[in-house]
Order: structure tokens, then sequence, then C-alpha cells
């Protein structure tokens, strides 16, 4: 808060401030940078078994095995957060959960779980997208913008 802002407060209310601030508990930041570290780390080590599995026993390369342990790693993702069990593993790992697909998966399915009482149409469908839908926009709008600079670059007689 600005000193103009705290100047403008009475002495009580000022008073009141500091001893809210002396209450707030402290965060573990470097336990909970370790905790997201293994977590992310984790689900990064799952992704890449599965996508060695996919490579030595269904025949795919390094780039066509990409699509399927994604799919897998989503699937597994919304198992999770229907049985209950992703939100008790990311109350312990924060961003390590957050970051990776899983965590995207993760908040279309609680969005949609959270609604299904308002029916399919307006509570599930109209509802899941709410939380990621953002996120989808911004994916979308950046690979559009990507896509015209290579197509711009390889015009001109770059790449």
């Amino acid at each position: 808060m600005s000193n103009k802002k705290i100047k403008k407060l009475t002495p009580t209310q000022q008073e009141y401030k500091k001893f809210a601030k002396d209450r707030v508990p402290k965060r573990p930041v470097l336990l909970n940078s370790i905790r997201a570290f293994i977590a992310g780390g984790i689900i990064c080590t799952i992704g890449q078994g599965l996508q060695w599995m996919f490579m030595t026993y269904f025949g795919f390369t390094e780039i066509t095995a990409g699509n399927p342990t994604v799919a897998v790693l989503i699937i597994i993702s919304v198992l999770l957060t229907g049985f209950g069990v992703y939100d008790h593993i990311a109350q312990w790992a924060g961003a390590g959960t957050a970051v990776p697909v899983t965590g995207f998966a993760n908040t279309v399915a609680s969005a949609a779980i959270e609604h299904r009482t308002e029916g399919y149409v307006l509570g599930v469908g109209g509802n899941m997208f709410k939380l990621a839908g953002s996120v989808i926009a911004y994916g979308v709008f950046s690979a559009f913008v990507v896509a015209l600079i290579k197509i711009t670059i390889k015009a001109l007689g770059g790449i």
C-alpha cells in the first residue's frame, strides 16, 4: 500500500493493519518450490514413460508418440479429478500439478463436475470452460500468430 493511502487511514486503522500483517502466516516458499518441482517432475517422468511405451510397443515414432501420451495424461488427470484424488495431490504439490497439461485437464473436469447438477447443456457445457476458456483462447491466438510469422519468414526466403 502506498504511503498516501496509509496516511488517509485513521490511527486505529493503521494499528489494525499492522496487527493483521504481523499475524499473516509466513509461506514456506522453498518447501513449496521443492514440492512443485518433485510433483511436476513425477508427472513429466510418467509422461516420458508413456511416450517410451508408445514408441516401444506400438511402433510410434518420437514425433507421433506425443499425441497419445498427452491424451493418456489428460485421461488419467480427469479420472483422478473425478475420484477426488487430484485435489489432494494438488493441495500438496501446488504449481507442480497446475503447470503441466494435467492441471488444465483438472480445471476443465472440476468445473464440469461442479456444475453437473444444472444439467448437461447449461451446467456442464456452459460452465466447464469458464476457467480454461482464456487459456484456450490465448493458445489458439498464439498459435495463429506463430503460424503467420512462420509463413512470412518462409515467403521471404528464410528458414
